[in-house]
């Protein structure tokens, strides 16, 4: 599609970047303000609201979940069969029968590869699309989504809605029930950015209408601080912000971040509401499952309950799939137990897209499954399987993504790449194109060098937009 030229000869795409912004002496307020005047026609219109990233914490087995291979010898397949799916031709796992019945909503990338075999360095890779460099720390998904919608609402109105309370306490993104330690998720970007986890563990829900053991971060006071000092607190350091800003314009900010954060949350019923699992029906919390203090259905019952009150970006972080011995485990740990990770992570992926679908809020909501790199095609002499980065496998469904079909493939052992290789900056372009926001778009780090959202030469899976 060719960009649209102005009477000037500058196209509405270069025109609205950041960087060629700046050459007209113009800001990123400015630019906010521009991209929303020309939004009527703009190809970048956001189709996803908020996105919820399920992070499988270890690097699951592409081989025992979204791209099996049942003709393979038996040491590369592994000890788990295949089941088909609602799309005519398309295996999965046999652990993931309820999201092999939702297939149609569902489109998988079989191709992703990236040369970081490592926990950290894959993970930075696969959350922010930058390979990792010492030079710089890159921002994640979450924090860039934050840092953007925040200086959009900072040049135009909020409309007031049902919600619009909780959206102003709660933090933009966060992450149930913490955050990988990978990455400090801002990267140059403000602190305020950074994802707030809620600790504890959702799945402690007792299922007796209360939430059990299950408790949020900051929601109540510390012992010897209440309502009165805390608020003094703030009023002080809004005071010193004041005074610094009237002294030197240029002088560092003191605003304290976490502070305001945690007075919002803490002021405000609302948000301490959209925590409380025990409003959700039983029924519902069992759909989603508990699975335990491993499971995950909870944690994606409580990130459903977060978008629906517009928090723009929510990460379900899920740990467990480093699975370098027994790769049984992931179905079964042992014979009477039936919350093993993919069991777990079928019953709540299904029940969330569900969900979102019944509330009629899938469109609007991206939600993408994955983990840092695949497992070897060949079962190790331990049973398990060890890093392997070259070919691996990404979901995703809603938010815009055109369901009911897979993006590339590997080879006949699940080695490499056979058809289309998709990098992580491909994914990280794909995901902020979705969420309408353009992957050539500039941000700034606190020197004022220019940073692109997504990596020069990052190209977006177009096949995966609907």
């Amino acid at each position: 599609m060719n960009a649209v030229k102005r009477c000037d000869g500058i196209s509405r795409r270069d025109f609205l970047r950041v960087g060629g912004l700046a050459a007209l002496g113009l800001g990123l307020g400015d630019f906010f303000h521009l991209q929303r005047a020309f939004a009527g026609n703009s190809p970048l219109t956001a189709k996803a609201k908020s996105c919820i990233l399920i992070w499988l914490d270890g690097g699951p087995s592409h081989l025992e979940t979204f791209d099996p291979k049942p003709d393979a010898p038996q040491e590369v397949r592994g000890p788990l069969k295949t089941i088909p799916t609602n799309v005519t031709g398309v295996r999965i796992s046999e652990c993931l029968g309820r999201t092999a019945a939702i297939m149609d909503k569902i489109a998988i990338i079989r191709s992703m590869t990236s040369p970081l075999g490592e926990h950290s360095l894959g993970t930075q890779y696969l959350m922010t699309g930058y390979k990792p460099t010492p030079a710089l720390e890159y921002p994640t998904f979450g924090a860039t989504l934050a840092f953007i919608r925040s200086q959009s609402s900072k040049d135009s109105p909020i409309t007031a809605t049902e919600n619009n309370a909780v959206t102003t306490a709660l933090p933009p993104n966060i992450a149930v029930p913490n955050f990988t330690r990978e990455v400090s998720g801002n990267g140059y970007l403000p602190s305020a950015t950074r994802p707030f986890s809620v600790g504890g563990n959702p799945n402690k829900d007792d299922f007796k209408g209360s939430n059990g053991g299950f408790k949020v971060r900051d929601l109540d006071f510390y012992q010897g601080i209440d309502i009165d000092r805390l608020s003094r607190r703030r009023q002080f350091v809004n005071a010193l912000n004041e005074f610094s800003s009237a002294k030197d314009a240029g002088a560092l900010t003191v605003s304290d971040p976490e502070l305001e954060r945690a007075y919002n949350l803490i002021t405000s019923p609302e948000a301490k509401a959209a925590f409380s699992l025990s409003e959700e029906p039983q029924e519902v919390r069992h759909r989603y499952g508990t699975g335990g203090v491993n499971g995950i259905g909870l944690s994606c019952l409580l990130a459903r309950r977060l978008v629906e009150r517009s928090v723009p970006f929510v990460t379900v972080n899920h740990a467990g799939w480093d699975t370098h011995q027994d790769i049984f485990t992931l179905k079964e740990r042992y014979p009477t137990d039936r919350n093993a990770h993919l069991p777990s992570l079928d019953k709540a992926l299904s029940a969330l897209i569900q969900d979102l679908t019944d509330r009629r809020m899938l469109n609007e909501t991206l939600v993408v499954v994955m983990g840092e790199f695949g497992r070897t095609p060949k079962i190790n002499s331990q049973g398990g399987r060890d890093h392997w980065p070259n070919v691996f496998s990404v979901m995703l469904a809603g938010g815009g993504v055109q369901g009911g079909q897979i993006v590339g493939s590997s080879d006949v052992l699940g080695e490499f790449p056979k058809e289309r290789p998709v990098t992580p900056s491909d994914l990280s372009a794909t995901i902020y194109t979705l969420l309408g926001i353009d992957p050539g778009l500039e941000l700034h780090t606190s020197d004022g060098r220019p940073v692109r959202v997504a990596p020069d030469g990052a190209n977006v899976v177009s096949e995966l937009i609907a």
